[in-house]
């Protein structure tokens, strides 16, 4: 069995149900955590539970936030723990023609500022080009491994 992720006609993804259920288990910790609904709900059968349509309008600015919160943290546990979902959400956007672009480090920017997640040792670091790079890298690769 399988799942699909839809617009429209089109299937984004289709991937086994175990992967799909767990992706959609991260959409709900990801809308929490960012305080934004992700565009991702039951599809045009009826209600059928292995098909779900993705709204586009909805999804860009979740990946868009998504993407701008990975990339600001500065805490190595969050980064590892939301890079992979952060990816596979990426290369769902793309595939839906949703333009998502990497930020880039601007001067100034202190990563990990949030009071309540303070990476212990250490200080706050900038961001880094390379945390952006990275998880646009993981993107395309996993865009290959995603099943249609």
């Amino acid at each position: 069995m399988s799942m699909y992720f839809d617009i429209g006609d089109e299937t984004l993804w289709n991937p086994s149900n175990d992967a799909g259920r767990l992706f959609l288990r991260q959409v709900e910790v990801f809308e929490a955590e960012l305080g934004l609904p992700s565009g991702i709900g039951q599809g045009k059968y009826g209600g059928a539970p292995d098909t779900l349509e993705v709204d586009p309008a909805v999804f860009a600015e979740f990946v868009r936030g998504l993407v701008a919160w990975h990339c600001r943290t500065g805490h190595a546990v969050i980064t590892a723990l939301s890079e992979g979902f952060a990816a596979t959400a990426i290369a769902l956007a793309r595939r839906a023609g949703i333009d998502v672009e990497m930020p880039e480090p601007g001067a100034g920017h202190v990563c990990g500022g949030s009071q309540s997640d303070v990476q212990a040792p250490g200080n706050p670091r900038t961001a880094s080009a390379a945390t952006a790079a990275a998880l646009d890298t993981r993107a395309r690769e996993l865009d290959r491994w995603m099943a249609r």
